[in-house]
C-alpha cells in the first residue's frame, strides 16, 4: 500500500472550509494512475471535500478525459501503461490548458522532480503518502491558480486567541497585529489547519518547502522559533515541541 489515509477522518475535514467553482458548482479533479487501489482511496477522499472526480489508468484516456470534463486540478503519476505522464502534461498544455498539475509518482530522486517541474508541474508529492497531505497540497494549488474557486465560509482561521486571514495574510493575536516574512506566515498557516495535532519536521518541510530538494531540518527548528518570538511573547506559549516527534500549535489549557 502506497497511501497512509489513518489521518483522513470527517473531523479534519469538517473544520476545512470547502472550496467551490466561482458558479458554486463542486470542483472537478481528474486522477491518474495505473493502481486500481490507489485510484478508489485518492476518489473516495475528494469526493469527501464535496469535489467532482473522475479516474483514468492510462495516459491516453487522461488527454481525452482532461479535453472532456475540463479539471480544476489533475492529479498524475509519471509512471503509466502507454505515455507517460511528462507526455500527458505536454498534450493537455497543447490544447491550452493551464490546469494546476500534481505530479505523483515512486521515485525520489531529485532529477525526476526537477522533469516534471520543468515540464510545467506545479507539485509534486512522492510514493508513499498520506491522503490528507495530498488533500491539502490540492487545495493549496486551487487557491494559487487562475482557476476561479471561492471558499464558503470565512477565511480566517482562529485557534484561540489567534486569527489568521487566508485572503489578507494579517494575523492578531489577542487584537494585536503581528508582522511575519511570507515563509513565517505558511508555517503559522500549517499549524493553525492542524490544531493539537503534532507535525514532524518531514511534514513542515514537505509541506512549506516543498521545492527546497537540499532542505535541512535545522531550518523548521529556525522558523519554530522565529514564529514563537511573535506569537507567543507576552502570552501564554501556543507553539509546543513534542520532544522526538515534531510541533504542535494547541490553546493554553
Amino acid at each position: 500500500m502506497t497511501i497512509d489515509n489513518s489521518r483522513l477522518s470527517s473531523s479534519s475535514s469538517a473544520t476545512r472550509p470547502r472550496l467551490s467553482r466561482a458558479d458554486g458548482s463542486p470542483v472537478r479533479a481528474l486522477v491518474v494512475d495505473d493502481e486500481p487501489t490507489l485510484t478508489d482511496l485518492l476518489s473516495m477522499a475528494l469526493r469527501y471535500e464535496g469535489w467532482e472526480v473522475k479516474t483514468a489508468a492510462e495516459g491516453r484516456n487522461a488527454v481525452t478525459l482532461a479535453r472532456e470534463f475540463r479539471p480544476d486540478v489533475i492529479v498524475l503519476d509519471v509512471m503509466l501503461p502507454d505515455i507517460d505522464g511528462l507526455q500527458v502534461l505536454q498534450r493537455v498544455r497543447a490544447d491550452g490548458q493551464e490546469t494546476p498539475v500534481l505530479f505523483l509518482t515512486a521515485k525520489d530522486s531529485l532529477d525526476d522532480r526537477i522533469a516534471g517541474l520543468t515540464a510545467g508541474g506545479d507539485d509534486y508529492v512522492t510514493k508513499p503518502f498520506s491522503l490528507e497531505e495530498l488533500v491539502a497540497r490540492l487545495r493549496g494549488l486551487l487557491r494559487r491558480s487562475t482557476v476561479l474557486v471561492t471558499d464558503a465560509v470565512d477565511p480566517e482561521v482562529v485557534v484561540g486567541d489567534l486569527v489568521l486571514n487566508e485572503d489578507s495574510h494579517e494575523v492578531h493575536r489577542a487584537g494585536e497585529p503581528i508582522e511575519l516574512t511570507a515563509t513565517e506566515f505558511e508555517l503559522l498557516r500549517f499549524l493553525m489547519r492542524n490544531p493539537r495535532r503534532v507535525l514532524s519536521k518531514a511534514q513542515i518541510l514537505d509541506r512549506v518547502w516543498s521545492y527546497d530538494f537540499g532542505g535541512r531540518s535545522s531550518v523548521v527548528e529556525i522558523y519554530i522559533s522565529y514564529l514563537r518570538k511573535k506569537v507567543d511573547a507576552g502570552h501564554s506559549p501556543m507553539i509546543h515541541t513534542v520532544r522526538g516527534a515534531g510541533y504542535m500549535l494547541k490553546t493554553a489549557p
